[in-house]
């Protein structure tokens, strides 16, 4: 039975509002975690916050402040909750000690794992049943996935693959905003045709908030991204227009990523291989569709983020490795 904004599921055989779920968030004033509260706000919901406190927490939550890999966690030491949603996890060890402390929670807990985990194949879209890298730096995220489900916890895990929006501290659109606004060449891998795939946090908040309130998604992965891959020129393209640039006047600066070492190869801020997912398991499960296009995405994220939050001049020093200038 799907419960599509139905106010009502069952839960350990009674019936009791989704709003009155007292929910933990590990970690809710950056990013992800920031738009998963915004939208658990919104709908309600009786939260509680646990993060180190370094960013604004909404008044209308209850906030803990402390470092979850700290004794700090012990804060929680006889608080119950029937949801739990996990923004910040990396192991499965920082998992199993939240449980520890909180017990299992009634409803669900859900966890932001990541499309990282994936081992690089030659067979694209990535599904849920794909091989997962164990030298992957996510790896942690798999394991405390395989964890959830032997511990017989109800859960549902996401694995986004690059997550763009505002408030974003990775740098992705930033990446290219900077190159973009100061008239900088952009260092492009190769062609420029390698396939990537971004995805809106507000798409991402939204369909959390979905598996919630529907049944199917209990002992569940999803992939969570946006519905079209896109090769490296269309994004740059893309985030031209949302700097307000003629797509036809950047400069392209080619490089060979196949002649630089593994720390050269972080410099770009994208994986220099296909990377791509398939999303139709949850857009089936949850009838959800992502409402960001990417051109949207970026026009939002540079009007509303960028543009307000200019910093210094930006450091292109590391563009010499790659481009030579």
């Amino acid at each position: 039975m799907v419960l599509f904004f139905n106010p009502f599921t069952r839960l350990n055989r009674d019936v009791i509002c989704l709003n009155t779920l007292k929910t933990l968030v590990m970690g809710g004033t950056r990013f992800v975690g920031k738009a998963i509260v915004s939208k658990l706000i919104n709908r309600g919901y009786d939260l509680t916050v646990f993060t180190r406190g370094n960013n604004k927490h909404p008044e209308n939550v209850t906030h803990i402040k402390g470092d979850r890999n700290s004794k700090d966690i012990e804060q929680l030491i006889g608080m119950k909750f029937d949801l739990v949603i996990d923004s910040s996890g990396r192991t499965a060890e920082q998992t199993k000690k939240v449980l520890e402390i909180i017990g299992r929670p009634s409803h669900r807990f859900v966890y932001i794992s990541s499309a990282g985990v994936y081992k690089d194949i030659n067979q694209f879209p990535l599904d849920e049943d794909s091989p997962v890298d164990i030298k992957s730096r996510h790896i942690g995220k798999a394991e405390t996935e395989q964890w959830l489900k032997s511990s017989n916890t109800p859960f549902t895990s996401f694995r986004p693959t690059y997550i763009y929006g505002q408030g974003n501290y990775n740098s992705i659109e930033r990446w290219f905003f900077d190159r973009i606004t100061k008239s900088r060449p952009i260092p492009l891998p190769g062609d420029g045709n390698t396939i990537t795939q971004l995805g809106h946090v507000n798409d991402l908040a939204e369909a959390i908030c979905l598996s919630i309130e529907n049944e199917k998604s209990t002992n569940t992965i999803y992939n969570c991204s946006g519905l079209k891959g896109i090769t490296f020129n269309g994004l740059i393209e893309c985030a031209a227009i949302a700097c307000g640039r003629d797509p036809d006047s950047i400069e392209l600066a080619t490089f060979d990523p196949s002649r630089m070492n593994s720390k050269e190869r972080k410099i770009f801020p994208l994986r220099l291989n296909h990377y791509l997912t398939d999303i139709s398991l949850i857009t089936s499960h949850l009838n959800w569709q992502p409402k960001f296009d990417l051109v949207k995405g970026l026009i939002d994220s540079y009007k509303n983020d960028y543009a307000l939050n200019l910093q210094p001049e930006p450091d292109f020093s590391n563009d010499i490795k790659l481009i030579g200038y």
